[in-house]
């Protein structure tokens, strides 16, 4: 088959490679479309990531397909059956999965490969992360489902209300899922980001306000203005840079909640007001990648229509042509998604 082989920082080559043998417990899928991630883009730029990948590795993790092979001892699962598979699942036995924090799992087995004509789905995923996409899904909406259940994740760390207002630092496809996802619980949205096409894209999106991080002097400013001086009740950073997490602390309102969603460069250090956050009980928390429950609601949430993938996907592109689609997304900050079609 052929397939997309990650050897080192920008060093991708679509290659003939062995379809992977289905153990026991495995399933072999053939890829019907893999999504481009901004995570994807950080490991071609750096040419690894310490957790999910260590190089040279196939590459690739948003996908849907179908199956057609399953190993010994699956039922769940036949050749034919529409699947989409999450990147990971846990061990449920470890200290963390004990305590409801499966995506902290001290034993989290990952998965890569989406960028091929096949994947082999360990067994472990096919019990934990699998499932079978429904008739009226199409294939791109399902591969949105790792990304979103993340979304999800975060969201509900920050404890959102039904009338919350809540401010989006970042409009690239993960902070325009936070901006739809917020208003379909019922929050007032309140969107920053850098680019014209941005802030349109979080307007259709449902954000009642758009603030152009490029020419506004004070967003934070701006935040209290919007809120009657007080703040929002929740920010969420999207962007993964040390000022933009010190710009959502400074936009809550008192007893408000920041999520540092986006992940910030290695070494990275901030500075925060110790007065603020102590007299005004800001809650901070971070968010890292997703459970299984939060993988079935994202699947729950696109079958509802909530979400969908042609609101994130402007490109279809063959496999031959991932290297070109990486490169034009390193150097296109804020590009939505590609469907890679093996």
């Amino acid at each position: 088959m052929m397939a997309a082989v990650l050897y080192g920082k920008e060093h991708l080559q679509v290659e003939e490679v062995a379809i992977p043998e289905v153990q026991s417990g495995d399933v072999l899928v053939r890829v019907r479309a893999a999504l481009t991630c901004g995570t994807d883009v950080k490991v071609f730029r750096r040419g690894y990531h310490a957790r999910m990948i260590v190089p040279p590795a196939l590459f690739g993790h948003e996908l849907a397909g179908d199956v057609v092979a399953v190993g010994a001892g699956v039922s769940r699962f036949r050749p034919g059956d529409r699947v989409v598979a999450a990147n990971s699942a846990p061990c449920l036995e470890c200290f963390y999965c004990r305590r409801g924090l499966e995506n902290l799992c001290e034993d989290l087995l990952f998965n890569n490969g989406a960028y091929a004509e096949y994947i082999r789905i360990p067994g472990r995923i096919v019990e934990r992360n699998t499932y079978e996409i429904p008739p009226h899904i199409s294939y791109q909406d399902a591969a949105l489902i790792e990304p979103l259940a993340c979304v999800l994740r975060g969201l509900e760390e920050t404890g959102l209300r039904a009338g919350d207002t809540v401010a989006v630092i970042g409009l690239g496809p993960i902070g325009l899922m936070f901006v739809r996802l917020a208003k379909v619980f019922g929050a007032r949205v309140i969107a920053f980001g850098r680019r014209p096409t941005q802030l349109e894209r979080a307007i259709r999106m449902g954000a009642e306000e758009a603030v152009s991080t490029g020419t506004d002097p004070n967003p934070v400013k701006t935040a209290k203005n919007l809120t009657n001086g007080r703040g929002v009740d929740i920010a969420i950073e999207a962007v993964g840079k040390p000022e933009t997490w010190e710009m959502a602390v400074g936009m809550v309102r008192r007893g408000g909640c920041v999520n540092f969603f986006g992940g910030c460069p290695n070494e990275s250090r901030v500075t925060l007001d110790t007065a603020t956050l102590h007299y005004s009980e800001i809650t901070c928390r971070a968010s890292f990648h997703h459970t299984p429950m939060h993988v079935r609601a994202a699947l729950d949430a696109v079958a509802r229509g909530d979400i969908r993938a042609r609101d994130f996907v402007n490109g279809e592109e063959p496999l031959t042509n991932l290297l070109e689609v990486m490169r034009h997304l390193m150097s296109h900050n804020g590009h939505l998604k590609t469907a890679i079609l093996p």
